[in-house]
């Protein structure tokens, strides 16, 4: 995850190299030591296993973390990854550069309860504090940070569509404070939601208008009741037979910024992540000749929260508006274990119905269940 001081990128150090030549560099590759391999790690605390997780509710227990192809073609990040699609080293120069792992949506949980790596990192150069956006999450009535539970805080960016997409995510420390940083040159909008410790989830807030170099300095997020519930299932087939793939499952909302529309990607609390991470497998629930997967949202019901940035002082969205609560679930589907490439026509898929056919709305406390999202022509 990010590092929390608003005065530098870095969590930790991972070591630096004097053997990188002087170019430009589109690609960054880390090679992860396999199972096998497991007795070359310094102070091992996965036992057996080279790359681990440790739970929460188990802290002093490790589980060994699967792998896909980390440990032979190594976790790729792209140019689309990297701050400014590149960076630049000058013959003798020094270059710190800060990587972004997003932990919250790179383990998932197979059916089979094994935890698998799936990554989702970001890099940039490190120069100035000037690459960064900060702040402070809020809640409205008491004026602190959330108590309890988690904070997850969305840097998006606006696609041709009118969807904003998730540049990076991260959660807040147990103050509300977060960072985003490197951030390449643009306009973004920060969106966030909480869920506390007894189980109040918060409306969705965003500040639109944020560059990199801003400082949100406190923003106040509202309560919403309790979450409401979306389930629904997602199938994937070749068009003949059932086939697997890796989905990202995100919850839109509609606010309006200028005049125009825009569908924001509401963050999952309750989930600690900006979207789901999925796996299609076959089962028994599953229509004909597909793979399938089931999933359930925790969403607020309630509307989001919106207002501009402005160069001073604390943010005063306006209060969530009343009204109907509507949704639309977005998925992408990828080849399994490819660290990205899109799978099926389309690879993108949208719904803002129920299975019944009626508009996907909620109600706090409630559950609704969407259509189905069936992707077709996969690998």
């Amino acid at each position: 995850m990010l590092g929390i001081a608003n005065d530098q990128c870095f969590l930790a150090s991972l070591g630096s190299t004097t053997e990188l030549q002087a170019g430009h560099y589109q690609q960054i590759r880390i090679l992860l030591l396999d199972d096998n391999h497991a007795s070359k790690v310094n102070n091992n605390q996965c036992g057996s296993a080279a790359n681990c997780v440790v739970l929460s509710a188990q802290p002093n227990h490790s589980v060994p973390l699967k792998l896909s192809s980390e440990a032979k073609t190594g976790i790729k990040i792209p140019s689309g990854q990297i701050a400014g699609g590149q960076f630049v080293v000058a013959s003798g120069e020094v270059k710190d550069l800060n990587i972004d792992f997003n932990a919250c949506e790179s383990i998932v949980v197979e059916g089979n309860g094994q935890y698998r790596l799936k990554p989702v990192l970001h890099a940039g150069e490190v120069s100035t504090t000037d690459d960064s956006i900060t702040g402070t999450v809020v809640d409205s009535v008491t004026g602190v940070g959330i108590v309890g539970g988690n904070t997850v805080v969305a840097l998006e960016q606006r696609d041709s569509s009118g969807v904003d997409r998730v540049i990076m995510a991260t959660v807040t420390d147990s103050n509300g404070n977060f960072v985003f940083c490197p951030v390449p040159d643009g306009m973004y909008d920060v969106v966030m939601t909480a869920i506390n410790g007894a189980g109040t989830i918060y409306a969705a807030t965003v500040i639109t208008g944020v560059q990199p170099g801003n400082a949100l300095v406190k923003v106040p997020v509202t309560p919403a009741l309790l979450p409401a519930s979306i389930t629904g299932q997602i199938t994937t087939t070749t068009g003949t037979v059932g086939t697997a793939a890796d989905l990202s499952l995100s919850a839109l909302q509609q606010i309006t910024v200028g005049g125009s529309t825009v569908m924001i990607t509401t963050p999952l609390a309750e989930q600690s992540t900006a979207a789901a991470t999925l796996t299609t497998a076959p089962g028994s629930g599953c229509p004909v000749n597909t793979d399938c997967v089931d999933y359930t949202l925790a969403v607020p019901a309630a509307n989001p929260s919106v207002g501009t940035f402005t160069p001073s002082g604390n943010r005063t969205p306006a209060p969530p508006p009343g009204g109907t609560v509507g949704y639309s679930l977005d998925a992408n589907a990828f080849v399994p274990g490819s660290a990205g490439a899109t799978d099926c026509n389309p690879s993108n898929l949208q719904t803002n119905q129920t299975s019944t056919n009626a508009p996907l709305t909620v109600t706090a406390g409630g559950t609704v269940t969407a259509a189905t999202l069936a992707f077709t022509v996969c690998q």
